[in-house]
């Protein structure tokens, strides 16, 4: 089955990657989550849609990705939640909190999947979070939460 990836998919490839799977991987699962359409000759024009958005929103070389990363570590970012008296959060804090954070906080816009957090956060601390910036470069990013 022919598809056209919308969103990265570990081990399978990038948006606007055209891809043959099994037919029930795609059918049961890459369709109904979004991450392909099926692949048409109409399809082929969304593929240089899907490319040119994706070049817009990466980082252009690995200069570029080295440079963000040295900000990046540079930047401690601060997130209050609250929190009960032990400091145990209510809920946590994920990638998408992370990402705003980072904005916020004076650093570079980051996309939300790119960011590495291997538990959830649910405590009061500091936490080392990994970045992927470009496939040679990897940042890590000093996280500080406060429970209030």
């Amino acid at each position: 089955m022919k598809l056209i990836l919308t969103q990265e998919v570990g081990g399978l490839g990038a948006p606007g990657d055209v891809v043959d799977v099994a037919a029930g991987y795609g059918r049961n699962y890459l369709l109904p989550r979004g991450f392909a359409i099926s692949w048409t000759r109409g399809g082929e024009k969304q593929v240089d849609l899907i490319k040119r958005a994706r070049a817009a929103r990466e980082i252009r070389t690995l200069e570029d990705a080295q440079s963000v990363a040295g900000q990046l570590q540079r930047l401690t970012v601060r997130l209050k939640r609250r929190a009960g008296a032990n400091g145990r959060l209510f809920g946590s804090v994920g990638a998408t909190d992370i990402a705003e954070a980072v904005r916020t906080a004076g650093g570079p816009e980051l996309d939300r999947r790119k960011i590495f957090v291997p538990d959830p956060i649910k405590a009061a601390g500091s936490y080392k979070v990994q970045v992927r910036l470009h496939p040679e470069v990897t940042a890590s990013v000093g996280i500080e939460v406060t429970g209030a």
